[in-house]
């Protein structure tokens, strides 16, 4: 058994770094007009990519070279003393109505997460998350009137029934299974070759979070999970989901991949070791990158991390 201290430390994206939300900033416009100026503003395109330089760094422009108020940008958070908000790139303006003087390469979350500093990619991901949920949401699900976005961006308001709007995340579990003695991997036909990850999907409703452990193990792949605990969780904004980590033991039972999944099957410890530690160059397991707490798991697992409770 494994105690809280020999846990791997965490370096999967997304997590470290996080914004104060300062939420009682969000209903005072006033307060978010005065902070807009020199305030720190992600642009987005409607592909979720935002502004980078011929490097690949993050260029976040100030918020008095966009226009004189926030408008309809999102307010994100402080850090210290400084705002941070994001806004569509298509409405980034300069306060003449002129755009403004931005490089033009465009930088997707993933690539962001791999070089970025912890808190400008987690930042990103926060925006893009919530950037992605007012897009989707245009328009009231109860009655299809018009949704106008209020208190920072993170509150729809209906104002044909009245109904209120909030930003959606979907929750689901990833978890590391074993039998004690191997760890089951599976992988879905359009991943890069030998690539292998652990196994997730979402909490339906009624579930708790270790029966949805339970159902979608044996959905993907049809071996049966004895027990289960919680071990960590990470915002994954591909579009909205937050993953609930797992491990899980489980019956030795023969993987049958199912619709969802190309292959799944039983590592053995030194056919994860070599992965972990990079040496199946050509050939072999290849594990999830860096960014995803897949990989945490992966590696809870091999440094001996049971799913019996912590000592």
């Amino acid at each position: 058994m494994t105690s809280d201290d020999r846990l791997p430390t965490p370096r999967f994206a997304f997590v470290e770094g996080a914004l104060d939300r300062a939420d009682v900033l969000r209903g005072n416009p006033d307060a978010l007009d005065a902070y807009w100026p020199n305030g720190r503003v992600l642009l987005l395109d409607g592909d979720g990519r935002t502004v980078g330089d011929d490097e690949g760094w993050l260029v976040a422009a100030r918020g008095s070279d966009l226009g004189d108020a926030p408008g309809d940008a999102i307010f994100l958070g402080m850090r210290g003393d400084e705002s941070w908000f994001a806004a569509r790139l298509s409405d980034e303006r300069h306060g003449d109505g002129q755009r403004a003087s931005l490089p033009s390469r465009r930088l997707d979350l993933r690539a962001a997460a791999a070089q970025w500093a912890p808190f400008e990619s987690t930042v990103f991901a926060q925006a893009r998350a919530v950037l992605h949920w007012q897009q989707r949401h245009r328009f009231c699900g109860a009655c299809g009137g018009a949704i106008a976005f209020q208190r920072g961006g993170w509150q729809g308001h209906c104002a044909q029934c009245g109904l209120d709007h909030y930003p959606r995340t979907d929750p689901a579990v990833i978890v590391a299974i074993t039998d004690g003695e191997r760890l089951l991997l599976g992988r879905q036909a359009n991943w890069p070759a030998r690539r292998y990850s652990t196994l997730a999907g979402f909490v339906e409703p009624g579930e708790t979070l270790e029966q949805t452990v339970a159902r979608e193990v044996m959905e993907e792949s049809g071996v049966r999970v004895r027990s289960s605990r919680y071990l960590a969780s990470q915002p994954w904004p591909f579009p909205s989901s937050l993953m609930l980590g797992f491990i899980a033991e489980a019956e030795p039972d023969p993987p049958q991949a199912n619709e969802e999944l190309e292959d799944a099957r039983w590592f053995d410890r030194d056919e994860v070791g070599a992965a972990l530690r990079g040496e199946n160059t050509e050939a072999g397991l290849l594990v999830s990158p860096s960014i995803s707490i897949s990989r945490w798991l992966i590696e809870c697992w091999h440094a001996g991390v049971d799913a019996g409770r912590l000592a």
